[in-house]
């Protein structure tokens, strides 16, 4: 009889929400390794999609016990929710670092590795917009993980020039800590892809 009972199917709308503006401050970030917008305005943009996501991931979380039915299991809701929200914190901190250090010219390495952000957001917004339906999330959950090997060459990339170029200590410890989150941004984004390969599996 629970079967026929109307399921909360809001958590749908709520996830894609969480994903565009991922992806908005992705391509945020990107202007400021593009040296399209200067560090103070990708900040402050940045910081006001953090917040509206941090919103939307407790109106999620608040919801789980309130809601009789739930369109896939309350953990899954809670990983998702939680997984989306890291992503963009790994994005905020990206940018504030950049501020933090005074870091005024990006790389060319940084700006390989912004652009590879901007990709794997696009494709988790595709996985997230699936789930409803759960066909297609596979293929972006499947194109999330290539972009992370592609990403950990650029990364290492990264690292092997920190050491080789005879930078001052000080900007090496700067970029390595930039590089470092932007790792875990793509990183994040196949933590992402795993709780939806899991949610997609369970009701397969």
């Amino acid at each position: 009889m629970l079967n026929f009972l109307p399921r909360d199917e809001k958590y749908f709308e709520r996830f894609n929400e969480m994903a565009v503006r991922i992806r908005e401050a992705a391509q945020i970030l990107e202007r400021f390794f593009q040296n399209e917008s200067p560090v103070a305005t990708v900040a402050d943009q940045v910081k006001r999609l953090e917040h509206e996501c941090d919103e939307i991931s407790h109106e999620i979380l608040r919801g789980i016990d309130r809601t009789f039915i739930t369109p896939i299991d309350r953990e899954d809701i809670h990983r998702l929710a939680v997984r989306l929200d890291d992503v963009m914190d790994l994005i905020d901190g990206t940018i504030r670092r950049v501020s933090l250090f005074r870091i005024g010219q990006p790389t060319k390495i940084s700006q390989a590795l912004a652009r590879l952000i901007v990709k794997t957001t696009a494709e988790l917004v595709e996985a997230v917009s699936q789930l409803r339906r759960q066909k297609g999330v596979m293929a972006h959950c499947i194109r999330i993980k290539q972009l992370e090997n592609e990403g950990d060459v650029i990364y290492h990339d990264a690292i092997a020039s920190l050491f080789s170029e005879n930078l001052p200590a000080i900007e090496v410890i700067k970029w390595k800590e930039v590089y470092d989150n932007m790792e875990r941004c793509v990183d994040s984004c196949v933590a992402v892809a795993h709780v939806l390969e899991s949610v997609v599996l369970k009701h397969s």
